[in-house]
């Protein structure tokens, strides 16, 4: 069960990481994993008119350090330390994107999980992504 609902996610987010609304919206909230989803507009689009790798890498990381803060709570200060992401394919023209994040392992100061990137309407994966994210030893919120 996480510690967190969406609902308190989504105030945590607003007040500590405003600019992340701009990265995706959380669709979902569970133990040890979380669903996001990225509206596609033209601020997304790369020459080609397809999603940028760096807006997908960002709904990644948004969406693993959701998936993370619902684990362990409100800690403001957890930060991504490693991001490794393989474009699988091409997104689906016209369409959002849906990430989910799973926790494989989280420690004292280390958090391990994968995020799955595919088009809305698409079993395709788009995108897989793994994180590394540092929990600080004192967890103020």
């Amino acid at each position: 069960m996480p510690v967190m609902s969406i609902q308190e996610m989504n105030s945590f987010l607003a007040e500590h990481f405003p600019q992340g609304e701009k990265f995706g919206v959380l669709t979902g909230l569970g133990d040890a994993w979380a669903e996001m989803k990225l509206p596609v507009d033209d601020e997304h689009l790369r020459p080609g008119g397809t999603v940028s790798g760096p807006s997908m890498m960002a709904l990644a990381d948004v969406c693993m350090y959701a998936a993370l803060l619902g684990q362990i709570g409100p800690v403001a200060l957890a930060v991504t330390t490693n991001l490794n992401i393989n474009f699988m394919s091409k997104p689906l023209p016209g369409s959002d994107l849906l990430a989910k994040c799973s926790l494989m392992k989280v420690g004292k100061r280390l958090a391990v999980g994968e995020v799955w990137i595919r088009s809305e309407g698409s079993d395709e994966l788009v995108a897989h992504t793994t994180l590394t994210y540092s929990i600080p030893a004192e967890r103020m919120g």
